[in-house]
């Protein structure tokens, strides 16, 4: 499930570092890591999850979310300015729990203006989804970045009806201003998904910005799961260039496995939703969690990746996971193609919680949370002239204080190097950001 809870997670994380201190960690020479950041936990932020990964400024400033620590343990905004060699942290923002929100889980989006927009997963103005602080059905924040800190602004607090609840994935803009994003819960109160307070598989929604001030919200899409639809979307939205919308569920399809859909704009009245792949499991993949987004080649074709699926004789039974390809066809329709299925060996990941990134080379960059030496890796897709892509591992977590299982995927720095998150290890156990320089 995408929002296991933090206790659950550090249960698991515990696991592999037990496991990765009883053998002699791998370590690989390509790349060389540098911990940019150890996070302390209160007051300072913990758990950078960052499911939109991190985001650079003009001045080469990183900015993220941490899903706890700050001052209430209700998660933080932050910046990260360059130094030599540790950077220094500027706390933007920490949240309150209560109407301001709560729990950001995904990462951030710059308007034009130099303003950074994301969604808190709990807290809000509605108690329909729980009261006290850290409940309520979240909100969708702008933050104006001040001398000193940042002004946070809640443009919208969802309510758990018809309108959402539990927006767990990042936000993207289109051309004209308007934000657009998914909510995991709420909708149709008639449909279970995941997440049952309140009951319903979520929605995608647009935010559009009303003249003379503030937003106005609206639902593109209201999930009904079964095999025609997804249910429970936890992935930020793709857009294309022709302004049709692309995303992934972790439930509902042909399987009840997770779809890949696609909703364009009509003239007048609901957007129009396909489904573009019904997820399968097995040598399939299951989208199942925890992957952020799509994204596209320069020929149309999605790539993502899914937690589990791939050889059922792997990782316990279920697969280790995989990278899938999906191309749309003359006839119509889309034909999916596995690039990787990761093994979970010493020498290779498993489990990737996170989307994908090229280089200008076409190259595929990406995370796993475990694999390696049982702390996660980080990994490079290459194709060679027969379309045949081959991995490399080019850094294996090894003993906790340089980070372990990231969840977050990497963004790509001009200079060729990788940044990324993890929410659990480092020096204080709070999580930490790296770069993998070449």
């Amino acid at each position: 499930m995408k929002q296991r809870t933090l206790v659950q997670n550090m249960l698991l994380v515990l696991a592999f570092v037990a496991l990765a201190a009883a053998s002699t960690p791998l370590l690989w020479s390509g790349d060389q890591e540098l911990v940019l950041y150890n996070f302390a936990g209160v007051p300072d932020g913990a758990a950078p999850y960052d499911y939109g990964n991190l985001v650079f400024d003009s001045s080469g400033n990183l900015y993220g979310t941490t899903q706890t620590g700050g001052a209430s343990s209700n998660g933080t905004i932050f910046q990260l300015v360059p130094g030599s060699p540790a950077w220094t942290e500027n706390q933007l923002y920490s949240f309150t729990g209560g109407s301001d929100g709560a729990s950001p889980y995904a990462g951030l989006v710059f308007d034009g203006a130099g303003n950074l927009y994301g969604t808190a997963g709990a807290g809000g103005s509605s108690t329909a989804c729980g009261s006290g602080p850290g409940s309520g059905c979240g909100v969708v924040f702008e933050l104006t970045p001040a001398s000193g800190g940042g002004t946070e602004t809640v443009i919208y607090s969802f309510t758990g009806g018809k309108d959402g609840s539990i927006p767990v994935a990042g936000l993207i803009f289109d051309a004209s201003g308007n934000l657009y994003g998914t909510a995991a819960s709420g909708g149709d109160a008639s449909c279970v998904g995941e997440y049952n307070d309140p009951s319903g598989c979520g929605v995608v929604f647009e935010l559009s910005p009303v003249a003379g001030g503030g937003w106005k919200q609206h639902v593109l899409h209201t999930f009904k799961g079964g095999k025609s639809d997804g249910a429970s979307p936890t992935a930020a939205l793709l857009l294309d260039a022709s302004g049709n919308l692309y995303g992934v569920t972790t439930l509902g399809g042909a399987s009840n496995a997770g779809v890949v859909f696609e909703l364009t704009p009509t003239a007048k009245g609901p957007w129009k939703k396909k489904l573009v792949h019904s997820f399968t499991g097995g040598s399939g993949g299951r989208y199942f969690s925890h992957a952020d987004h799509l994204i596209f080649d320069s020929a149309g074709n999605l790539y993502g990746t899914a937690e589990i699926g791939g050889n059922l004789n792997d990782c316990g039974g279920g697969g280790c996971g995989l990278v899938f390809e999906l191309t749309p066809k003359s006839s119509g329709g889309w034909k999916e193609r596995v690039l990787y299925e990761f093994t979970g060996t010493a020498g290779d990941g498993a489990y990737p919680e996170a989307g994908l990134v090229f280089d200008a080379d076409n190259n595929l960059y990406g995370t796993t949370a475990g694999g390696g030496n049982g702390l996660g890796v980080v990994f490079e897709l290459m194709s060679n002239s027969k379309g045949r892509w081959s991995e490399t591992v080019l850094y294996a977590f090894a003993q906790g204080n340089d980070g372990c299982a990231p969840y977050a995927g990497l963004i790509l720095g001009s200079s060729g190097s990788l940044y990324g998150a993890t929410p659990f290890c480092g020096v204080d156990a709070d999580g930490m950001i790296f770069e993998l320089v070449p």
